[in-house]
This record gives structure tokens, C-alpha cells and sequence, in this order.
């Protein structure tokens, strides 16, 4: 055999070898899941052997767990309490001092898990917990990471981000909304006399445009004070009457009402500025849409699933499909689903200008009112 049929040879078995080296990693990466994957059905598998998850939940989600989770994992059955913030908060705290570990989750608006849960040092870490890939994947999500609301960014999920341009509604009959494109123009003469608010002293919804217009770089208290001392409003503490009042035309602009959406789909002449259609922008909160876990939770597996249910893309495009029947107010921080069941009046746009209130601003309300009480006239 000559000298090179043996090297022809030898290439020709190191060929081979490769081949079959190739071949067989292929196959054992075919046949070998991924180490998230493997920690998926782990714990897919271990949540069905609890059978049962306790999640502590605003209204708009019980549905959304009802018609989507509980479908797709019949085997584990969700146990809801349905609350406000502040009731939800007021049970959980009453359980724990009777020594009593009832709930697992709790989705609901930004206060209660930071002045409540994580005050009390009862909530976990929520980050270890993310399996799937695209939510661990930060470039689906709003400015490219994960959210949290509280100082360390490990308890509180944040999934929601809404923006609202002063929730100030207008009978669309007497504004045209193309003169107004600043928050200063409310104070033009034209319209003294001819707003109309929900008391400002109270709590409510009136609170996040406060503290928006407050903390507004380009607003701040000189504004606010002058809103409120220059426009000579009219304070109602019904929303029943802001709202006819505003439909009927006896005033043309609106601060604080409630349900403005379904005045809108009644038909009456009705409207809100759409997100960044003011100069300044516009402001950028979470009213329903945090995620939290307990310590000592009763059915951690089951609990871990359904974390990573609600914020997979399935999970936020259940939650916008159920959140479209009310009216679609809200919007995801998933950049990566379809907002078209978002109203305009409540999506994000690419580009847009946003200031997002933090929830640690609450503790300038009272400084908020003082300074409105102050500026209010006498009469009022």
C-alpha cells in the first residue's frame, strides 16, 4: 500500500468518525431538553401534585384566570379572593397574625405590596422564579427589562404601564382638542368657569394627575396652584354628576371621573386626550398590574407556574383580551404582543414622552393638598 492510499485512508476514517460524532451530539440535543425546560415540567408536574393555587386578585383578573390559566392546567385548580388593594392587603395582614398561610399570589394595583407586604418583609423574591425564556428575555419588555417596584427590584413585578395625558375628559362638542396641546392652555380665560373636578382633597383618582402635574419637570406646583386658583372650578363628589354635567355640556372639561370608557361607548359627547397628545407628555403608572409571591406560600410550584403563565406572552394577550371587554384602559409592558385591543386613550407609542409615578410619590399628597387647599377660592 502506498504512502498515500494509507493517508487517503486514515482521512477517510476521521471522516467518518466525525460524521457519526456529529451525528450523535445531534441526536442527544434532540433527545436532551434544555435545563430550562427540564425545570418547567419539574415544576409543571409538581404544581399538579399540590392540585390548587391561592391568588389574592383585583376584579379585572379573575376571568383571566378562570377562562385561560385554569384551562390550560385543569389540574391545578385556582382559589381567587377578590378585593381592592387596601382589602386585600387588610386580609392577608389579618391571616398572618392569626398565624394563618392562605395565600400564595397577589395581583393587584402599586401601594398595598410596597406599603403593606414588603414593609412587612412577607414577600419572596420573584426573579428566581421566571423559567420561560421569553420572559427572562428583557428585550420583550418595555425599555428593555424587567420592571419592579420596590427599592431592591426583586418582590414586585411590575407587568402594567399606562399612560394617561392628566385623565382629563372633555365634552367633545365644545373642545376641540387641537387647541389644546399644552397643560398651561387649561389655563386660558376661555375656559374659567367651565371645568369641572371631583373634590381634590379626597382620595381617588384624582390623585395620579396631582402628583403627575407636581412632579412635572415642566408643570410642578406653580402650575398646579394656578389650575386650581385661576379656573375657578366647580367641585362635585359624585361622578354621576361630573359626568352629566360634562355630557350635557353645562361644562366642557372634566378632572377625576370615573368610567369614561363607557360613557364613550353609550355614545355621549365624551372624550380624554390620547397619551402624549400635550407637549409635556404624559404620565406612565400601574394601576392594576403587579405581581407578587408570599413567603410561606402553601403551593410554591403551582404558584411559580401560574408567575410565569401571567407574564408569557399567552398569559398578558389573555389578560389585554379580558381587559378589551371592559374597555382595553390598560396596557402591558410586554412589547412583543399585539396592542390593537388596547384603546388609544391607554397604549404607549414608540417614541412617546412619559413620566412614570412612582409610588413612593404618594407620600407628597398631602403636601399636594395642602398646597391646593390653599389655592382654592374661599367660596370653594
Amino acid at each position: 500500500m502506498t504512502a498515500k492510499s494509507i493517508r487517503d485512508a486514515c482521512a477517510m476514517v476521521l471522516l467518518t468518525l466525525f460524521s457519526v460524532l456529529v451525528e450523535s451530539s445531534a441526536h442527544a440535543a434532540e433527545v436532551k431538553p434544555a435545563a430550562w425546560q427540564a425545570d418547567w415540567e419539574k415544576t409543571v408536574k409538581a404544581a399538579e401534585e399540590e392540585g390548587a393555587v391561592s391568588i389574592y386578585m383585583t376584579s379585572a383578573f379573575e376571568s383571566v384566570f378562570r377562562d385561560g390559566f385554569q384551562k390550560k392546567y385543569p389540574k391545578i385548580r385556582v382559589t381567587s379572593v377578590v378585593g381592592r388593594g387596601f382589602q386585600l392587603g387588610q386580609r392577608v395582614m389579618s391571616e398572618r397574625r392569626g398565624e394563618k398561610y392562605i395565600a400564595d399570589l397577589c395581583i393587584t394595583g402599586n401601594v398595598t405590596p410596597l406599603t403593606v407586604f414588603h414593609k412587612a418583609k412577607i414577600l419572596e423574591p420573584i426573579k428566581p422564579l421566571l423559567v420561560l425564556p421569553e420572559i427572562l428575555n428583557e428585550a420583550n419588555w418595555f425599555e428593555g427589562k424587567h420592571h419592579y417596584n420596590d427599592p431592591e427590584n426583586r418582590h414586585i413585578f411590575v407587568f402594567e404601564g399606562t399612560p394617561r395625558a392628566g385623565d382629563i375628559t372633555f365634552n367633545s362638542k365644545l373642545v376641540n382638542a387641537a387647541e389644546i396641546r399644552s397643560y398651561w392652555n387649561l389655563l386660558d380665560a376661555k375656559w374659567k368657569g367651565k371645568i369641572v373636578t371631583i373634590d381634590p382633597l379626597v382620595a381617588g383618582p384624582i390623585n395620579t394627575p396631582q402628583i403627575f402635574f407636581y412632579k412635572h419637570p415642566e408643570l410642578g406646583p406653580e402650575f398646579l396652584r394656578r389650575l386650581y386658583a385661576e379656573t375657578n372650578m366647580t367641585i362635585v363628589r359624585s361622578d354621576d354628576q361630573l359626568m352629566d354635567w360634562l355630557s350635557t355640556g353645562r361644562h366642557a372639561l372634566g378632572f377625576g371621573a370615573r368610567d369614561v370608557d363607557k360613557a364613550m361607548a353609550q355614545g355621549l359627547p365624551i372624550n380624554q386626550f390620547v397619551p402624549n397628545h400635550m407637549k409635556e407628555g404624559a404620565s406612565l403608572a400601574t394601576y392594576n398590574g403587579t405581581l407578587s409571591i408570599f413567603n410561606r406560600a402553601p403551593h410554591a410550584n403551582a404558584a411559580k407556574v401560574a408567575i410565569n403563565w401571567l407574564l408569557s406572552k399567552e398569559g398578558q394577550s389573555t389578560w389585554l383580551e379580558h381587559n378589551a371587554k371592559t374597555f382595553g384602559q390598560y396596557d402591558s409592558l410586554r412589547e412583543d404582543i399585539p396592542k390593537d385591543k388596547v384603546l388609544d386613550l391607554a397604549k404607549r407609542v414608540k417614541g412617546g414622552r412619559y413620566l412614570w409615578i412612582k409610588t413612593e410619590w404618594i407620600d407628597d399628597i398631602e403636601t399636594i393638598r395642602d398646597l391646593v387647599k390653599k389655592a382654592l377660592p374661599v367660596k370653594q
